[in-house]
């Protein structure tokens, strides 16, 4: 299973999976702009229905603004709008010509960081946004590595309200400056800087006349032409068992069929596959779905699975490429993202989610915290709280299959439940 559960794009996109996808989350600090960004990128590309742009200026009228508040479109809850934040992940879609997006407008308080963890768990790209008036804060710190910890291969660095920074150039290079010094120390593919002003439109959908001195592309641009393919993609089979389907009618009293979401990979009939943790090999007789069976089926689709042997699987098993399995283990070393409002608790009993699997375990020991400001190691670290990163080890009652984070997202990730209270308490990356 992911990390964080997938946002509903599946029904409505995959259906249209031959159009090219991209999908970003939005982060920064608190009142930075994102949603007035993304409501601007809605506006633009002519993703407002009339009722919807008149409710927005009818609730801008009542905020006494003399403007059209564009951050009201994604600002959905009632409470975000009278405190003028976005608390939770705020998921919408839009398209041009050449692309289709799906967009997480995430939490820029540090109270709300579980929320961003959300939102980028499953993008292919990070917006940051930085103020030009307060430049690199922790919380771009924050979101930056986070972001770089779940795999993101890219990030823009939209540095906003330029309008309010008189269009300077040293003051939007002097912020390139901080966070290139800062992004040197992450995992990340590449990073790009854009001056814009979401609430002009400057350098958003068109090249600002107001910086002439920036050469680059503007936002939407870019966000048409960046490559979206996935860095971490598996071509090797991974097919966690969700569900035993045994409808037991006298017509298909003979059926059995395994189903499930595809996480990596791809599957045929006649293919030979493994299966875990029965270390039993066995081949693909029929790969079924409501509309029939399927010659070939492939991540991120959901199928049912008939293979040519009765063997006993279960839910939370694991039917994958013989040749390339994952890593059956008891024990995991893992970067932590605490969630939970209580702290972690060394050798306490813990639910670990893993794909459809559910196990016990405990975290054995706390190898160091990171400083999300400095990226140095805490290694006198004795527990992790709110919004914490650490790196842990674990030790697990029964086997996990896993691959790295890096390699597949669904395999190399897992969620900890506390038993007493059923609450996610926190993210795992496996290393």
């Amino acid at each position: 299973m992911a990390l964080a559960l997938d946002f509903p794009q599946h029904s409505a996109l995959s259906t249209q999976h031959s159009q090219d996808l991209l999908r970003f989350s939005t982060a920064g600090s608190v009142d930075d702009g994102k949603s007035t960004l993304i409501g601007r990128l809605l506006y633009e590309t002519k993703q407002i229905f009339d009722d919807q742009l008149e409710a927005v200026e009818r609730a801008s009228k009542q905020q006494g603004a003399d403007y059209l508040n564009l951050a009201l479109l994604t600002d959905g809850l009632r409470a975000e709008r009278q405190q003028g934040i976005t608390i939770d992940v705020a998921y919408r879609y839009f398209a041009t010509p050449r692309r289709k997006f799906i967009i997480a407008d995430t939490p820029g308080h540090v109270q709300y960081t579980r929320n961003m963890v959300t939102g980028a768990s499953t993008s292919d790209l990070a917006l940051i946004l930085v103020d030009a008036r307060n430049g690199v804060v922790e919380q771009t710190r924050r979101h930056a590595l986070l972001s770089a910890l779940l795999g993101v291969p890219r990030m823009v660095v939209c540095v906003n309200k330029m309008d309010l920074a008189g269009y300077s150039r040293e003051t939007f290079e002097s912020i390139r400056s901080e966070f290139e010094a800062f992004a040197a120390g992450l995992d990340v593919v590449d990073v790009t800087y854009i001056p814009i002003s979401a609430l002009k439109g400057d350098n958003v959908v068109e090249r600002s006349s107001n910086m002439e001195w920036y050469d680059g592309e503007p936002l939407l641009t870019y966000l048409e032409h960046v490559p979206s393919a996935d860095y971490r993609r598996l071509d090797a089979l991974r097919y966690p068992v969700q569900w035993v389907i045994r409808p037991l009618t006298d017509a298909h009293h003979d059926y059995r069929g395994y189903a499930g979401q595809i996480e990596a990979g791809s599957v045929r009939p006649g293919d030979e596959v493994l299966v875990l943790p029965a270390g039993l090999t066995t081949r693909v007789d029929s790969v079924d779905t409501f509309e029939g069976p399927l010659a070939e089926a492939s991540a991120p689709q959901s199928v049912t699975l008939l293979l040519a042997d009765h063997l006993d699987i279960s839910r939370g098993d694991m039917i994958c490429s013989p040749d390339r399995p994952p890593r059956s283990t008891n024990s995991v070393e893992a970067t932590l993202c605490w969630l939970g409002s209580d702290p972690l608790r060394l050798d306490a009993p813990y639910l670990i989610q893993h794909t459809t699997r559910r196990v016990r375990g405990v975290v054995s020991s706390l190898d160091h915290k990171l400083d999300p400001n400095t990226l140095d190691r805490d290694e006198s670290a004795s527990t992790l709280r709110l919004n914490d990163i650490g790196r842990v080890s674990l030790r697990i009652a029964q086997p996990l299959f896993l691959d790295h984070y890096h390699d597949c997202r669904a395999t190399g990730s897992f969620i900890l439940i506390d038993p007493a209270t059923n609450n996610t308490v926190a993210g795992g990356l496996v290393l």
